[in-house]
């Protein structure tokens, strides 16, 4: 029984041994791709991340902040750029708005076409 058991042991070994640098080969030739699609998939992660953390931000801002109908301001992001829309009280709490969002990190631009006010 022992050495049926040694014999298999050598030739699953030996068999592993073996295949190592085809494996290999493989790996090598289309870690490139691998790596460039995990790099893209990452960063897509990443922008997404951003943007939920822009509009989680700039609702919370908006909605800490007395001079501002926060939950009357709808906040999205993508890739850095905010749009703000819904209806605030007047031209001075739409601009207000407009400032507050330009000041959190990672915000590239505002875009409030659709922030009206009631004035």
């Amino acid at each position: 029984m022992k050495q049926s058991f040694t014999k298999w042991t050598f030739a699953a070994v030996t068999a592993a041994a073996l295949s190592l640098p085809f494996a290999t080969g493989v790996y090598a030739e289309t870690s490139g791709h691998t790596m460039l699609a995990a790099s893209e998939t990452m960063q897509k992660a990443e922008d997404a991340v951003s943007d939920t953390w822009i509009t989680s931000k700039v609702k919370s801002k908006f909605l800490a902040d007395k001079n501002l109908s926060g939950m009357d301001i709808k906040v999205e992001t993508n890739q850095g750029v905010v749009a703000l829309s819904g209806e605030v009280k007047s031209n001075a709490e739409r601009e207000l708005a407009i400032e507050t969002a330009k000041k959190i990190k990672g915000v590239t631009a505002v875009s409030a076409d659709g922030l009206t006010s009631a004035d």
